[in-house]
């Protein structure tokens, strides 16, 4: 993939798995907002527990991802929405399983007043696919 990581000390570091800025090259995949649900009831999983929350959520955005023929080292940019910033450590847990610090895609974490469905969490991307 064309991409490169941007970073200076001359901006904050980043504060968990993911860096600064990534330059990319190629055709953009803009992936809606993933929430906690199952795909086969349209149920959420494991309500109250974030961390099973983002697991799912991250399965469902690896099903997108593989339906457009990439993975998630193809993604440049995420958007982290959470109804409780205390849940920040334990989402980003999750996280760095689907993300290695070092080529982490850029990202931006807020916090919401209420989710879809009283969801806990909730993650978009954009994703860069290769000219082939």
């Amino acid at each position: 993939m064309a991409h490169q990581i941007i970073r200076t000390d001359k901006a904050p570091a980043p504060v968990g798995p993911y860096n600064q800025a990534i330059a990319a090259s190629g055709k953009i995949l803009f992936v809606a907002g993933q929430i906690a649900l199952d795909p086969t009831t349209g149920e959420v999983v494991g309500e109250g527990d974030v961390k099973q929350q983002t697991e799912q959520v991250f399965a469902n955005v690896h099903a997108i991802l593989q339906a457009a023929g990439i993975k998630f080292s193809n993604v440049v940019k995420t958007t982290v929405f959470l109804t409780d910033m205390n849940d920040f450590v334990d989402v980003n847990a999750v996280y760095a399983k689907y993300f290695d610090q070092a080529k982490a895609p850029a990202r931006a974490c807020v916090e919401v007043s209420r989710l879809p469905k009283d969801a806990l969490v909730e993650i978009e991307c954009i994703a860069v696919i290769p000219e082939r």
